[in-house]
């Protein structure tokens, strides 16, 4: 048994936070309906490759099926309402009014199916003067606070993947908003709205660096606190082949060990110095650490136990012992291309744990399933095709 076995969801969404947050649905045993339109094809992010081949690798699209629908007409909106009537979830994010507009928002569904949990992923909310500004995760970590603290000091910000607020601030906190609504509504017997804003979800991710600020009322800077590269003991420096290594060695008695597996015995007591003499530190240090390599510095440093790690790129990293001990990538077998690599699922489970069931499908391959499963007959199927219904 699936942990979320039973439960339907409809998605809507399209780039990156409303996927993401479908995907651990569906992996965790949810029957997740993709709606899509019919110009759906390859988004323009996706690598040069046959389009079947994406499909195959995409991991947001695993586990999920699809129907081509096209809204704008009266007769995908009935289709779609007569989905939403047994259905336990939408996921949507579009601009705040769109789903209005289409006739499939939540107040359009609640009415027959008071159990609805209608989740709509937008950049800043469904309300607010910026509710209606276009966006994309750079934008959202800018206006956060977020890009300010990434990169070095005294030069400009540096753009992470995105990370922040697609994913982690859109795709994960809709999760959580989901399932947190699933079990209310096993105590209330009623669905809710949920309004998940990538911004709103960014500065939640801020809460320490708030934190930090509210209290002392100093802005921290990029590059100016202990997390953003200010001091020796928590830093990234280069190894001897040309690699790098990451060092967080805060408590005194981790800062000791790694001086002394540097040689550098006689900067224990200046840990926490500042002025010439922290520089005087961290010219030791990059100076130690490029006498070996990233790994010889992992296996020395992590043998009298420091905390750090080399810093590896995605092929280093999917062949990581850890990493694949996690099963945090795992191998499929697709029909056509054979053995399909995908990242792994999460959260790791005992007794109900997720499954890789199937990879990801073209647009509309379970249109005619779906369907027929709603009553419709072959003919009305070619006549809504004949139409631009479906496709």
């Amino acid at each position: 048994m699936l942990a979320l076995e039973g439960i339907k969801v409809l998605d809507l969404s399209r780039l990156a936070p409303g996927p993401y947050c479908t995907m651990i649905l569906a992996d965790l045993g949810s029957d997740v309906l993709k709606i899509e339109p019919p110009e759906a094809g390859v988004p323009f992010f996706a690598p040069a490759v046959e389009e079947h081949k994406w499909y195959a690798y995409n991991a947001h699209d695993r586990n999920k099926r699809s129907i081509v629908l096209n809204l704008r007409t009266e007769e995908g909106r009935q289709i779609f309402c007569k989905l939403a009537k047994t259905a336990d979830v939408v996921v949507e994010g579009f601009r705040p009014g769109a789903v209005k507009r289409l006739g499939v928002d939540y107040d359009s569904l609640k009415g027959q199916n008071p159990r609805i949990i209608y989740c709509s992923i937008s950049g800043y909310g469904q309300d607010g003067p910026y509710r209606n500004l276009s966006g994309h995760d750079p934008n959202y970590i800018a206006i956060s606070g977020a890009l300010s603290l990434i990169g070095p000091q005294g030069k400009a910000p540096s753009l992470p993947p995105g990370l922040l607020a697609d994913f982690a601030g859109g795709g994960l906190q809709a999760t959580v908003a989901i399932l947190t609504a699933l079990i209310a509504r096993e105590r209330t017997g009623v669905g809710q709205y949920l309004d998940v804003a990538m911004l709103d979800g960014v500065v939640s991710l801020l809460a320490s660096e708030m934190s930090q600020y509210f209290v002392s009322g100093q802005v921290p800077m990029r590059g100016e606190t202990w997390n953003t590269g200010a001091t020796p003991w928590g830093n990234i420096y280069e190894t001897k082949d040309g690699g790098y290594i990451t060092v967080a060695a805060g408590e005194p008695h981790f800062w000791q060990r790694l001086c002394q597996a540097l040689g550098c015995d006689d900067l224990i007591p200046d840990q926490h110095a500042k002025g010439d003499k922290r520089i005087e530190i961290f010219r030791r240090l990059k100076e130690a650490f490029l006498l070996k390599t990233k790994e010889e510095w992992f296996k020395i440093l992590t043998n009298v136990d420091v905390p750090v790690a080399p810093v590896y790129n995605l092929e280093e990293a999917v062949g990581n012992p850890q990493i694949v001990h996690r099963g945090m990538v795992v191998e499929v077998r697709h029909r056509k291309f054979g053995a399909v690599r995908q990242v792994g699922i999460i959260p790791h489970l005992s007794e109900t744990p997720g499954q890789v069931r199937h990879l990801g499908v073209k647009p509309g391959e379970h249109t005619v399933e779906v369907l027929a499963s709603l009553g419709y007959s072959k003919d009305d199927i070619g006549r809504l095709q004949e139409k631009g219904v479906i496709s």
